[in-house]
C-alpha cells in the first residue's frame, strides 16, 4: 500500500518516465547515500578548519612572544583552545554518529 502511495506521488509530481525518484522504493536509500556524502563532507570541512585555526593560533603566539603585548598572546591562547575545544566535539560527534550507525544496523554511514 504505501509503495502505491509513492508511485501514485511520483507520478504526479515527477511524470512516468525513468527520471521519476519516486517510482519505485529502492530509490529511497538515495537519501541515505546523500545524508552520508553530507556528513563525510562535513567531517572533512570541519578537520580542515580544526587545521586552519592550530594554525593561525601557532602563527599569532610565536609572533607575540617576543613582544610586550599580551593581549595578542592571549588571543592566540584563547584561538588554540578553542581549536582544541572543537576537535574534541568534531572526534566525539563522528563516534555518535558511527555508533548510531551501528546500532541501527547501517554500516557504511560514515566511511
Amino acid at each position: 500500500m504505501n509503495k502505491l502511495a509513492l508511485d501514485t506521488i511520483g507520478q504526479q509530481f515527477f511524470g512516468s518516465g525513468s527520471n521519476n525518484p519516486l517510482a519505485n522504493s529502492s530509490n529511497l536509500e538515495g537519501v541515505g547515500k546523500i545524508v552520508s556524502l553530507f556528513l563525510n563532507i562535513a567531517f572533512v570541512g570541519a578537520g580542515l578548519a580544526l587545521l586552519f585555526f592550530f594554525i593561525i593560533g601557532g602563527i599569532g603566539l610565536i609572533s607575540s612572544a617576543g613582544k610586550s603585548d599580551p593581549q595578542k598572546t592571549e588571543q592566540a591562547k584563547k584561538t588554540l583552545t578553542s581549536a582544541v575545544i572543537g576537535f574534541v566535539i568534531v572526534f566525539a560527534s563522528y563516534w555518535i554518529v558511527k555508533l548510531i550507525g551501528q546500532l541501527l544496523g547501517i554500516s557504511d554511514l560514515i566511511f
